[in-house]
């Protein structure tokens, strides 16, 4: 079993980091600080809740104002590649939640600082009750840094005001209006990065889920421009493809499957949970003409409540040419992750080729 990521947060780091906030922070007591951070709650939390704890730990023994303590967050990340820390980041993310927590009404210190501290670890979540609070500075500012030479700067620009960033609180009236983000994806629709276009797609994914047209209508003027720019168009419709959005299907060149034939279509008929349904089949294009396919199978998993909820899962895109056959031979896990709990009970998967439901099976989940 992988080790949880809290565990990041270890004797040692907690050792090395002291001796850095020792030779950073005048009079800095690091045996009272890995006290106060291993208090008798410290094995129940999770990440997010060491991470808070972190945060609050650190403002109590850092003396003087907001300020003063910007300079030392500078100079620990200017001291880390150093230090028997380097290549350590992530576990740095409480600086950001510092930012956030303390530096809120202290809007030009904590936006420059974040420019600074998110080239070394992500600003992304610190900078959204800044967009919520200061939404007329804010914006403006994060245009300035979609123009940014450094591209950690530029992600956060996009990434920082996604409507519906995971693991953060959405923010509710891009939900309702995003017209405020468009300007920042415009200037980053063709950046440099990989690791700023697929932010841009993930906030147009974002968008796509409240407004639908609006996304597809951008991405209609942007595809075509070059490779880079087509690949972030498809990441930015992936969910508007899943749900066989028809606008979505006709932009990438998905029509109607005539001519598609599904064929020893075979699957498990009872699974245990823990364990992995197996399922076959075969497709074949039985038209005149080449046929461009998007070929993906969903299950619909019994809820709680005893209602079904599918999730779909691609398995291809392809060109088929007029009487070619593949053959599909896939495993499905029933597994129970964080993020999915299975439940006792008559599921279905389906064969779904182009957005169209073209054959079905039912199967057990048992305990």
């Amino acid at each position: 079993m992988a080790e949880p990521l809290k565990n990041l947060y270890s004797p040692t780091f907690f050792d090395h980091f002291g001796d850095l906030l020792a030779e950073i922070i005048p009079d800095f007591r690091k045996d009272s600080f890995i006290d106060d951070i291993h208090d008798r709650d410290w094995d129940d939390r999770e990440l997010k809740e060491r991470m808070i704890h972190i945060s609050n730990v650190f403002h109590h023994h850092f003396p003087g104002s907001y300020k003063s303590s910007l300079q030392a967050i500078r100079k620990i990340c200017e001291a880390v590649p150093r230090s028997p820390l380097a290549g350590h980041s992530y576990e740095f993310i409480f600086l950001p939640d510092y930012i956030e927590r303390f530096g809120i009404d202290h809007y030009p210190e904590s936006v420059s600082a974040m420019e600074s501290l998110t080239q070394f670890i992500s600003c992304e979540f610190a900078v959204r009750p800044f967009i919520v609070k200061y939404p007329g500075r804010m914006m403006p500012q994060m245009e300035e840094w979609a123009l940014h030479q450094n591209h950690h700067v530029r992600r956060l620009a996009s990434e920082g005001c996604r409507p519906r960033l995971p693991w953060a609180p959405a923010l509710k009236n891009f939900k309702k209006d995003p017209t405020p983000i468009l300007p920042i994806l415009e200037k980053l629709k063709a950046d440099s990065s990989e690791y700023v276009r697929r932010s841009v797609a993930n906030n147009l994914n974002d968008i796509a889920k409240d407004h639908p047209d609006l996304v597809l209508d951008i991405c209609g003027r942007w595809i075509g421009r070059s490779k880079n720019t087509d690949r972030l168009v498809k990441h930015a419709c992936r969910t508007l493809l899943k749900r066989a959005h028809p606008k979505a299907l006709s932009l990438f060149g998905y029509s109607e499957p005539v001519g598609v034939e599904i064929y020893a279509f075979e699957h498990d008929k009872s699974v245990k949970i823990g364990e992995s349904l197996e399922f076959q089949f075969n497709i074949r294009n039985r038209s005149k003409e080449p046929l461009k396919l998007r070929i993906e199978y969903g299950i619909d998993y019994l809820k709680s409540n005893g209602s079904l909820s599918r999730k779909i899962f691609q398995l291809s895109e392809k060109e088929m040419m007029a009487g070619d056959q593949i053959e599909y031979s896939r495993s499905q896990s029933f597994r129970n992750m964080t993020t999915r709990k299975h439940y006792p009970g008559w599921h279905e998967i389906v064969i779904l080729v182009n957005g169209k439901e073209m054959i079905s099976g039912k199967f057990e989940l048992l305990i």
